[in-house]
C-alpha cells in the first residue's frame, strides 16, 4: 500500500493506494470515508486487500485527514465530482464505490452525476437514504454550534480524554474498535479548518428535523447499478431501517446486517466486511451505464407520472 499527494485544481489530496500484483488497471475499488473521517477509517480493510487482488484507492477527501481544508464548496456535488477527478488522475474509468456515512451519500451522488464510471455501488451504513439521524448531528443546526463545538473539542480537551481513556482503560479494559474510530473522527475536529469542514458539511444535509438530502426518489436511475447494503444492527447514527426500506425499493440489491456492530460495520469485523466486498465484486457484473441508459430510464419515469 502507497500513500501519496495528489494536486487538484491547486490543492492538495492525500491518496492511500493498493495496487494487485498485477499492476495498476482502468477499473478500481474506490473507498469514501465519513464526516469528520478519512482514509485511515479503512486500514483495516487496505491490510487485507491483497486478498481481493484489485486496486484499491481510499482519498482523504478535501477537508478531512491529510486534505487541504479550504474555504470551499463541500455539497454532495462538489465531493462526487472530486472524486472523478482523482479517479481520472489516476487513470481509472470505471469504478466499484464504497461509501461509508456521508461517503455512501456521496458515492449514490456519484453514480448519479457519473453514472458512466460507476460499475457497482456499496453503502455502508450510508447518508441519504432517510430522514432519521443522530440529534447529535441534528444539534450541528443550533445557531451556537459552532462555539460550543470549539470549546468541546480543541487541544486541551483532547488531551484530557485521553488521559481520561487511558485511566478508564487500566481499570475496564481496552476500548472496543469502534469507540476508537469515533474517538479518533471525534478528535480530528479540534483542528479549526477540519471542524469548519465538518460544520459546513453538516449544515448543508442536516437540520433541526433530521437530513435533508435523500436519494429515494433517484434509486430507479440505479436499478441497472449492482448494490450492497451493509449496515450495522445497532446504528446509533444512522438507522438500519433506511438500509431495509432502500432494499425494498431496490429487489436486486443486496442487504447484510452485522448483529452488535454500530456505526462502523468496516472496523468492527473487517473480515466480514472483506468476504462480502470480495463475494459481491466477483459475483456481480459491472454496470457500464451509458447516457442513452439514463435518458431512457428518465423519460421512462416521466411518461410514467
Amino acid at each position: 500500500m502507497t500513500v501519496k499527494t495528489l494536486t487538484l485544481h491547486g490543492r492538495r489530496i492525500r491518496l492511500h493506494e493498493h495496487l494487485p500484483s498485477s499492476g495498476a488497471s482502468d477499473e478500481a475499488i474506490v473507498l469514501l470515508h465519513g464526516i469528520a473521517g478519512s482514509a485511515e477509517t479503512w486500514a483495516p480493510v487496505l491490510d487485507r486487500c491483497a486478498a481481493l487482488g484489485r486496486r484499491v484507492l481510499a482519498p482523504d477527501l478535501p477537508g478531512h485527514g491529510e486534505s487541504e481544508a479550504p474555504r470551499a464548496d463541500y455539497g454532495l456535488g462538489a465531493m462526487a465530482a472530486t472524486v472523478r477527478d482523482i479517479l481520472a488522475l489516476s487513470g481509472v474509468r470505471h469504478a466499484t464505490v464504497v461509501g461509508h456515512s456521508l461517503g455512501g451519500g456521496i458515492a449514490l451522488q456519484f453514480a448519479y452525476q457519473f453514472p458512466e464510471m460507476c460499475d457497482r455501488l456499496v453503502l455502508v451504513a450510508g447518508a441519504g437514504l432517510g430522514r432519521e439521524v443522530s440529534p447529535v448531528l441534528r444539534a450541528t443546526a443550533l445557531p451556537g454550534a459552532p462555539a460550543v463545538l470549539a470549546l468541546a473539542v480543541n487541544r486541551v480537551t483532547l488531551a484530557l480524554a485521553r488521559a481520561v481513556a487511558r485511566a478508564a482503560g487500566r481499570i475496564a479494559g481496552p476500548r472496543t474498535p469502534e469507540t476508537r474510530e469515533l474517538a479518533r473522527h471525534f478528535g480530528s475536529l479540534a483542528d479549526p479548518a477540519r471542524r469548519r469542514a465538518f460544520l459546513v458539511i453538516a449544515r448543508s444535509l442536516i437540520d433541526l428535523r433530521g437530513q435533508r438530502a435523500s436519494a429515494a426518489d433517484k434509486l430507479y436511475l440505479a436499478e441497472a447499478v449492482p448494490m450492497l447494503l451493509v449496515w450495522g444492527a445497532r446504528d446509533p447514527l444512522i438507522p438500519v431501517s433506511h438500509a431495509h426500506r432502500t432494499a425494498a425499493l431496490l429487489p436486486d440489491s443486496r442487504l447484510t446486517v452485522l448483529e452488535n456492530v454500530k456505526h462502523f460495520p468496516h472496523v468492527a469485523d473487517p473480515d466480514r466486511f472483506c468476504v462480502l466486498l470480495n463475494e459481491f465484486v466477483t459475483g456481480t457484473a459491472p454496470a457500464r451505464l451509458t447516457l442513452d441508459d439514463v435518458v431512457t430510464r428518465l423519460t421512462a419515469a416521466n411518461r410514467a407520472s
